[in-house]
């Protein structure tokens, strides 16, 4: 068998980075973490995973880079300040990577199911209601609710395949795709209740982006290009430049919206 890649993970202490070297150095590759310095006792936590990354056989650098995990920003339709955001953290380092002939793999992600965890994507919630929801949009935009762990699986997977260099990887399993009003309504037939649906229109998200205060005119502007622009599923994948996860990799099993919403009914 061929010698495993080294692979190297920068971020290791956010919401997918540590998945990523997990599932790294479990498939036998030589794995590096890059770790920013741990300094003040809210770091205590962080320190955990750190010594569980040595005890299996990660290498541990301390130093902080910034991570470009995200979506296929280049063919979003992002309002402002979202169209900024993405250009300054993603779109200027794909273009960078690119002129300098640097070997890569770009994964689109989505969401991240544990980051919304069991409140259907509610802002300020800590569970899904099972009265009311509110739907940005007409609630026919399909949306990808990926866990973090079935990310680090695909993106290891991706690391030695030839047929991921130079290509978008997107993580788009069929049985994580839902649009809100399929979402709301597999969440009702688990619970037995009918939810109000509280539609917001395009043009209030709009108003809403425009009125609101920095951060959270930014937080707007990424749901209007998700789940009233469709960003994440709008795209067809040219075999030119990117490759779906599970059509790329049906041997994973992962995790499906409707087997992850069970532990919250």
């Amino acid at each position: 068998m061929a010698e495993k890649s080294k692979v190297l993970v920068i971020g290791v202490t956010g919401l997918i980075g540590k998945f990523v070297v997990e599932a790294s150095a479990k498939s036998g590759h030589p794995t590096f973490a890059f770790v920013e310095p741990l300094s003040t006792p809210a770091d205590a936590a962080k320190a955990n995973f750190v010594q569980g990354f040595r005890r299996l056989g990660v290498y541990v650098v301390l130093r902080f880079l910034p991570s470009v995990f995200g979506s296929d920003v280049d063919r979003a339709h992002a309002v402002e300040p979202a169209r900024t955001f993405y250009a300054a953290y993603y779109t200027d380092i794909h273009r960078l990577l690119e002129e300098e002939g640097i070997p890569y793999t770009y994964v689109c992600c989505n969401f991240l199911v544990g980051w919304h965890r069991s409140t259907l994507v509610q802002p300020r919630t800590r569970a899904a209601s099972r009265e009311r929801i509110v739907i940005l949009g007409d609630g026919n935009a399909k949306v990808v609710f990926n866990r973090e762990d079935d990310i680090g699986t695909y993106t290891i997977k991706a690391v030695d395949d030839p047929r991921t260099l130079n290509k978008i990887l997107y993580i788009r399993p069929p049985g994580s795709t839902y649009s809100m009003n399929d979402l709301v309504s597999l969440w009702e037939r688990k619970t037995g209740k009918t939810l109000e649906r509280v539609y917001v229109p395009e043009e209030q998200v709009l108003k809403k982006i425009r009125d609101v205060k920095s951060p959270d005119d930014l937080v707007w502007a990424i749901s209007h290009s998700v789940f009233v622009k469709g960003d994440q599923t709008n795209v067809e994948i040219e075999p030119s430049y990117g490759v779906e996860a599970s059509e790329l990799y049906p041997d994973v099993k992962y995790s499906s919206m409707d087997e992850y919403l069970n532990q919250f009914v």
